[in-house]
């Protein structure tokens, strides 16, 4: 009779513990936020393709400011090109000189300007930007006559001051020419142009034999 009795105690007991069970799994596990069927999988799918439109958003913008800035350094640079070559203009043989003074050659035949920072009615070249700066300057002379004495002489100025100068005195011959080339540190609205001196001499025609040129290397700001 105990026996039978106990039997039916387990029965109950066993009978119980589905509902048991599941109280505890609802106490001890999360929510599942997933409540039809493949719904996780598309979760994920959008969560992925979500943070890759982040990603892509993000990186576009990156090569927007990267692409807007190499704008600007373009644009910069372009407008700092500067290269100028110059030469006399004569369209048949004469000679410029000797002079009583000083005297600033100018250069009306022009090759090139790139810029526009040679004057073509001053003959003064103005840096519009500071930088590296290259020039070349050649000069000529011819007496008509051998024997005949004429000085080809000319200065590169800087601001009014000399930083190179030729002078080929006619000794042996009745011409004489010379070249110098420089290369020079210029701030911002430094100028840069050509003085005959007093007693000197400059002969050309349409051949171009007294040139004067000059190019921005590179800009130090």
């Amino acid at each position: 009779m105990r026996a039978i009795v106990l039997l039916c105690l387990l029965h109950a007991a066993f009978a119980e513990w589905p509902s048991l069970w599941q109280s505890l799994k609802s106490v001890d596990e999360p929510k599942n936020v997933c409540e039809e069927p493949y719904s996780c999988s598309c979760c994920l799918i959008l969560q992925q393709v979500s943070n890759l439109s982040s990603h892509i958003n993000s990186t576009l913008n990156e090569l927007d400011k990267e692409y807007s800035q190499t704008l600007q350094q373009l644009s910069k640079f372009e407008a700092s090109r500067t290269a100028f070559s110059v030469a006399l203009q004569y369209s048949s043989f004469r000679c410029n000189g000797p002079q009583p003074g000083d005297f600033t050659v100018i250069y009306k035949e022009v090759f090139l300007n790139l810029g526009g920072r040679y004057d073509v009615d001053t003959g003064i070249f103005t840096a519009l930007y500071p930088g590296v700066y290259t020039f070349a300057l050649t000069i000529h002379s011819d007496a008509g006559a051998a024997g005949s004495l004429l000085a080809a002489c000319a200065e590169l100025l800087l601001n009014s001051n000399v930083v190179a100068s030729l002078n080929e005195v006619n000794n042996q011959d009745q011409e004489d020419g010379a070249t110098i080339a420089v290369v020079l540190q210029l701030n911002a609205t430094d100028q840069v142009a050509v003085n005959m001196p007093r007693g000197c001499s400059l002969c050309d025609d349409n051949n171009h034999y007294n040139t004067f040129s000059g190019f921005l290397l590179f800009a130090t700001n």
